[in-house]
């Protein structure tokens, strides 16, 4: 008998801890596990149809509806619509023209099949070239985001199975009758034809409900695969059906596996497991029926179908005593960025979050900061003035001298090498509970008109040095701990980020300066023009060489930080673990500097007003200034380096120029003219969003699609104040 040490016993356990812990650590997050419900969901549906495609001989056609559903959609989304109704528009389509076309005696029916598999995905493949804002949706398109299921989308597939099951019960002896003998089932009186529409209804059904998890192209593995793998088990329709769904399940659940810690296309990866089932299968067959071993290949498959319920007839549940990666008290970690706008009434302070993905809209009433109310503003603070800027998920509102905060909810964190996306509860945070320094009216002069309403994450402008304050917000930044917040004066309130997290406004620290968190440490650019790295703490750091004198707008890049001078531009960046400064000087001493920059989060390209007559791009990579000449711009920006800027007009028109020529590439009458001062624009990697005060609606545009509008947001208050969260 062997006799194990107390070593070696705690080396086995920590080698079954750690196998156990890459089994179902992926299964922790809440997406993946959806992910996992969608698939097995997914997985009954394509048994119940695809067992009738591989004993009918269907394969064709089942992969010509599978491909067919690209035009429908691309349509769809072309239209804001939803794309599992036009998916199942599109392959019903499918289905009614191979049902005409199939009725010719003049050729098989194969030939009809065919010819409308190749219209179809032409078409879809030129509704998708003729728009380039597909360009991200593709992807998707052709081989699914299973990891995006929503838990709608479940309901949906619920949905879809009990139809399923329905249909299949109920045609269950007009499906068998009229495969192996047509006729003899018209004798019965089992109507062959209407089963012969039943079952393409069903495979019509399997197709839309699995296109969403492993795409138009790859939705034909998952409903072939598994059946097939299972009819070499068993040549009765009933067990092959049951084989198929555990199959189908178990390759879910193994690609799931694979793709996360592999970091492969997930429904690429599903698929890929599927059609390795039958290939298994089909080996262990030829071995069963060479060698004799009839039970050897059904116990073998038992096991793999039993694969997912694994360790869940323990009676202990397994001790997990680490912190899963990832994971964040309080949120729901999800497949996909959160996008969600924070829009602000600059005249009520009454504010709303957008969920750009529901697009449903969130009342803020208990938040609202109203004009004049509550706080008696100190001298030199305009009464009333509301100002808002956002750090990518807080909101924070000026009124009156003092400050609140909400919390939209959408957050990423970016590990470099990967990404996290965040959902939480949309809550107040503070309200009032933070005055905003400088309230004597010694300080600064808000930025330039238009700068508030413009605010993204690292972007809106900075204190221009002169009296008259408004004692305003003007920016907000933030890393993993601490988050940096840009008044008018020139002061920055620096708050516990993780303790805003957990809904608690502290008194912050307060720095005489424009802070802003980079690298795990504080740059800082003060009245005199010096610039300083400092630790979070705010203590006296290191000096830069480079001077900045009369800082006025700030922005964080993928290059290092960047301040607008009143000579150019410097950039504060970490190279070798140390740091250094750039300065990028105007070409010539400018009319109208650049006092807030807008721009992509992230992007090395940034944008800013140059006066009524023009806009300046900086692009931080080639160190280069550009004028544009364009007639009372009220808002700019860019998506980034090559792509146009997108330029707002006091007449209400958006233009598209091109960043090198300036030459017009498109426009649009968007807006009802003349166009108020508080214009924004907000730009994401898909979408550019601007505001329409008068008419209290949010407009989003496909930028890279000629300026279309893609969506419009209306609502019960003016979007004065405008920025964009959960990027």
């Amino acid at each position: 008998m062997l006799h194990l040490t107390s070593i070696e016993t705690i080396i086995v356990f920590s080698i079954s801890f750690r196998a156990m812990d890459w089994l179902f650590a992926p299964f922790e997050v809440a997406f993946v596990q959806r992910a996992l419900w969608g698939g097995l969901l997914v997985s009954c549906v394509c048994a119940l149809a695809g067992t009738w495609v591989v004993v009918r001989g269907m394969a064709f056609l089942g992969d010509a509806m599978s491909h067919g559903m690209l035009p429908g959609v691309a349509v769809a989304a072309l239209l804001g619509g939803n794309l599992i109704l036009g998916a199942a528009i599109s392959c019903a389509a499918m289905a009614f023209g191979v049902s005409m076309l199939g009725r010719s005696k003049r050729f098989a029916p194969d030939t009809a099949i065919g010819l409308l598999f190749v219209g179809m995905l032409a078409a879809g493949v030129i509704i998708v070239s003729r728009s380039q804002s597909f360009a991200v949706d593709l992807t998707g398109f052709l081989f699914g985001d299973v990891l995006a299921v929503r838990s709608g989308d479940l309901l949906y597939l619920g949905v879809a199975l009990v139809i399923a099951l329905v249909v299949a019960v109920l045609g269950h002896r007009a499906f068998v009758a009229s495969t192996f003998d047509p006729r003899k089932a018209h004798t019965l009186g089992l109507h062959p034809k209407a089963a012969q529409v039943a079952l393409i209804g069903l495979v019509t059904l399997a197709i839309v409900a699995s296109f969403h998890v492993v795409g138009t192209l790859l939705v034909f593995g998952l409903l072939i695969a598994p059946p097939a793998a299972a009819m070499y088990w068993s040549d009765r329709i009933p067990v092959v059906m049951v084989l198929a769904a555990l199959i189908g399940a178990v390759s879910t659940a193994v690609g799931l596996l694979i793709s996360w810690h592999a970091q492969t296309a997930a429904g690429a990866t599903i698929a890929a497991v599927a059609v390795g089932s039958f290939f298994l299968s089909a080996i262990i067959a030829a071995l069963r029926d060479r060698f004799g071993a009839r039970r050897m290949g059904a116990a073998s498959v038992a096991a793999l179908a039993a694969l997912p319920l694994v360790g869940c007839g323990s009676g202990e549940s397994a001790v997990v005593e680490e912190t899963p990666h990832g994971f964040v008290a309080g949120a729901e970690e999800m497949a996909e960025t959160q996008s969600r706008l924070i829009v602000a009434d600059a005249g009520t302070g009454e504010m709303r979050v957008v969920d750009l993905l529901t697009e449903k809209v969130a009342p803020i009433d208990a938040f609202a900061v109203k004009a004049g109310s509550a706080q008696t503003p100190s001298a030199g603070t305009a009464p009333g003035a509301v100002q808002l800027a956002g750090d990518g998920r807080f909101g924070f509102v000026s009124s009156g001298g003092r400050l609140s905060i909400v919390d939209s909810g959408a957050w990423t964190v970016d590990h470099g090498d990967h990404r996290h996306y965040y959902s939480a509860p949309i809550r107040a945070v503070g309200s009032g509970e933070t005055s905003v320094g400088g309230l004597s009216g010694a300080g600064r002069s808000s930025a330039a008109p238009g700068a508030s309403g413009a605010t993204e994450p690292g972007d809106a402008g900075g204190p221009s040095g002169a009296p008259g304050s408004s004692g305003a917000v003007v920016s907000a930044h933030s890393d993993p701990v601490v988050v940096a917040v840009v008044s008018d004066v020139g002061e920055t309130m620096v708050f516990d980020r993780a303790a805003l997290g957990d809904g608690v406004v502290s008194e912050p620290r307060r720095i005489d300066g424009i802070a802003v968190p980079y690298a795990e440490r504080l740059i800082v650019a003060g009245d005199a023009g010096r610039v300083e790295v400092r630790g979070r703490d705010g203590a006296a750091g290191e000096v830069q060489p480079a001077t900045c004198p009369d800082p006025q707008g700030q922005a964080v890049t993928r290059r290092g930080v960047v301040f607008g001078c009143a000579d150019g531009a410097i950039v504060v960046a970490q190279r070798d673990g140390s740091f250094v400064t750039e300065k990028i000087p105007y070409p010539a001493p400018p009319a109208d500097r650049a006092t807030a920059f807008t721009h992509r989060p992230g992007s090395t390209t940034l944008t800013a007003l140059g006066g009524r007559n023009g806009v300046w791009t900086l692009d931080i990579r080639k160190k280069t200034w550009t004028l544009t000449p364009i007639a009372d711009a009220v808002a700019v920006n860019t998506a980034g380096e090559g792509s146009s800027l997108l330029v707002l007009t006091r007449d209400g028109v958006l233009h598209g120029l091109d960043p090198v020529t300036g030459t017009e590439t498109a426009h649009l009458a968007l807006v009802p003219g003349p166009v108020a001062d508080h214009a924004a624009i907000q730009v994401d990697p898909d979408r550019a969003y601007i505001n329409d005060v008068r008419a209290r609606t949010v407009h989003e545009i496909a930028y890279n699609d000629n300026l279309r509008v893609a969506r419009t947001f209306p609502l019960d208050i003016a979007p004065s104040l405008m920025v964009e969260t959960g990027l």
